[in-house]
């Protein structure tokens, strides 16, 4: 057999090996190209750094709301009174109804995201709790939406105890 025979088996296995080289190789160069595109989808650093932030509850009375940013949004930390408890406890009238004691891990605690679910405004305190100055929509002293047109009530932020004055935010709470 010849050099130029098609039929030379040595041919046949340096074409194999010619296509399993350069599928590894051009393989290898897409991943390269890829994975400075891949890798900036991951948080930066100035996001992780927010992911989580501790709040120091001692200094907020009964009655009181402590604002504090958590991934560059407001989280009302609300000390409910026993009488502001009772009147969330015995009240489930909702436009998204969702009893109290699912919306607290303490009932003297309500942390929410401070931000109205119909279009992203940010509602004030009241006595009864908080209105939406953009479009009117009434939220309870438990976060739920009482008057529209928001849909929803406020979003619940993932958080912890830490002691019976400090909180994590961004941490779910932990399974006993």
């Amino acid at each position: 057999m010849s050099d130029d025979d098609p039929q030379d088996p040595s041919d046949s296995l340096r074409r194999k090996f010619l296509a399993s080289v350069t599928s590894a190789v051009v393989g290898g160069g897409i991943v390269a190209a890829c994975y400075p595109f891949i890798s900036s989808m991951n948080p930066s650093a100035d996001v992780l750094a927010k992911a989580t932030v501790e709040v120091d509850l001692a200094t907020v009375e009964p009655g009181k709301v402590e604002t504090v940013l958590w991934q560059e949004k407001p989280i009302f930390i609300f000390h409910r009174t026993p009488e502001e408890i009772k009147a969330m406890e015995a009240t489930s009238e909702s436009l998204d109804p969702q009893p109290d004691s699912q919306r607290v891990q303490k009932p003297e605690w309500l942390v929410v995201i401070g931000i109205c679910t119909h279009l992203g405004c940010v509602p004030n305190k009241t006595d009864a709790g908080w209105l939406c100055p953009c479009h009117g929509s009434m939220y309870d002293n438990s976060g739920r939406v009482v008057r529209g047109p928001a849909p929803k009530n406020l979003y619940l932020p993932p958080y912890r105890f830490l002691s019976d004055t400090k909180i994590m935010l961004g941490e779910a709470p932990q399974k006993a």
